[in-house]
């Protein structure tokens, strides 16, 4: 039997911060592991071996969120430590148990490289891609029923044997291909850290971008959406009211509709920074959108939307729970209106670039609009571009419904 339990050193000075350490017990013997991650005292739940949170410092508070989900890695890798340990069936000993995660903390294995990507990228704020890259571990992971390899595992035969595993869980070519470049990805990085050498085991298995299907609605469907009678089932109404406040705000992305503020609307004026490429926007303010906000609003909530309903929480466990399902009650929202293509939150966004282009507004003025930086020709025009010729193109939409 292997206990593993979070602690905290108890500081000589009371006001000082204090390392966390681990604590593994196993057979009776008692082993500690150091961490660098240090927190004040009373930032320590001692009863539940917890982090405590705060609820209006909000640098303290995404610090300690970092740390909470360091240690989680952490954890995590420790159990995987003793399963792995467990699954070679002779004993071993709670050094043992430190001697493997450490070996594996250094990246000589595929899970702890990756564990130790992740967890920079989180330190980097690099939330969404920290999180698609532990999908593509816990994938593999599965594929290889929770058993690690070293990084010069990692050859062809192996790499073919996991894309026909991803076949078989009737995973699509673009998700297969999605894996597979995040794990390159990661094995050439391994490559230039000197890890392993490069054997180029990727060359037999597809790494391609297949162009997807473009998910746009006409005009026609948006009033269709907008005029449907769902007084009686709230659930679909507010879910609705999301996608046309995406829709109005010239396909605003969801990530970046969770996080506004009262704040950032100021004098008719909606101001925002997007959350993917860091580019502030600015949006003139219509009814439409003060007609879902009113209709939403909560006094207490800093936020303008109630996306994030418990500020004192997970705000990214909101956000990923909201989208998921936001996202699949769209689907029943489509049905009802006759789509032939599932409804999802990028369906707004993309419909607002496609009904502007029919409109003969300029290539220019939409990349502007939905915040685009990703064409260094289209940036050239946006470089001097007026935000009010946006404004009128969004209101040129709006009026049109």
């Amino acid at each position: 039997m292997t206990s593993i339990k979070i602690k905290l050193r108890k500081p000589l000075i009371r006001d000082k911060e204090s390392n966390l350490f681990y604590q593994i017990i196993h057979n009776r013997i008692v082993r500690q592991v150091k961490t660098e991650y240090k927190i004040f005292f009373d930032e320590w739940d001692s009863h539940s071996s917890e982090i405590k949170i705060p609820l209006f410092n909000e640098n303290r508070k995404k610090y300690l969120l970092s740390i909470k989900e360091l240690v989680k890695l952490d954890i995590n890798g420790l159990t995987k430590s003793t399963n792995f340990l467990d699954r070679k069936g002779i004993p071993y000993t709670a050094d043992d148990i430190i001697k493997t995660y450490h070996n594996q903390s250094k990246g000589n294995t595929l899970s702890g490289f990756m564990q130790n990507i992740i967890s920079q990228l989180k330190l980097f704020g690099k939330i969404r891609t920290s999180e698609t890259y532990a999908s593509t571990l816990n994938s593999f992971m599965r594929f290889r029923k929770d058993e690690d390899i070293t990084l010069d595992e990692m050859n062809s035969d192996l790499i073919v044997a996991y894309e026909a595993y991803l076949e078989k869980e009737s995973l699509g070519k673009n998700s297969i291909s999605f894996y597979m470049r995040i794990l390159r990805a990661v094995y050439n990085r391994a490559v230039e850290k000197g890890l392993v050498t490069q054997q180029y085991p990727f060359r037999q298995v597809y790494t391609g971008t297949p162009k997807t299907i473009k998910r746009a609605i006409p005009l026609k469907s948006i009033k269709q959406i907008k005029e449907l009678n769902l007084t009686f089932n709230p659930s679909l109404d507010y879910v609705r009211d999301m996608f046309l406040f995406s829709f109005y705000t010239r396909g605003m992305s969801f990530i970046d509709m969770t996080y506004l503020k009262k704040k950032n609307l100021q004098n008719g004026i909606l101001f925002y920074r997007r959350k993917k490429t860091g580019q502030q926007l600015c949006i003139k303010w219509e009814n439409c959108m003060q007609e879902i906000v009113d209709k939403y609003q909560i006094a207490t909530s800093p936020y303008l939307l109630p996306i994030i309903k418990n500020p004192d929480q997970d705000e990214r466990r909101q956000y990923k729970n909201t989208i998921f399902l936001i996202n699949r009650k769209l689907k029943d929202i489509g049905k009802k209106v006759g789509l032939s293509i599932p409804l999802t939150m990028y369906v707004a966004r993309h419909s607002w670039a496609s009904i502007a282009k029919s409109k003969n507004i300029p290539i220019s003025v939409i990349s502007e609009g939905m915040g685009h930086d990703s064409e260094a020709t289209t940036q050239i025009y946006l470089a001097s571009l007026d935000a009010s010729v946006v404004d009128k193109a969004n209101q040129l939409i709006l009026n049109s419904l």
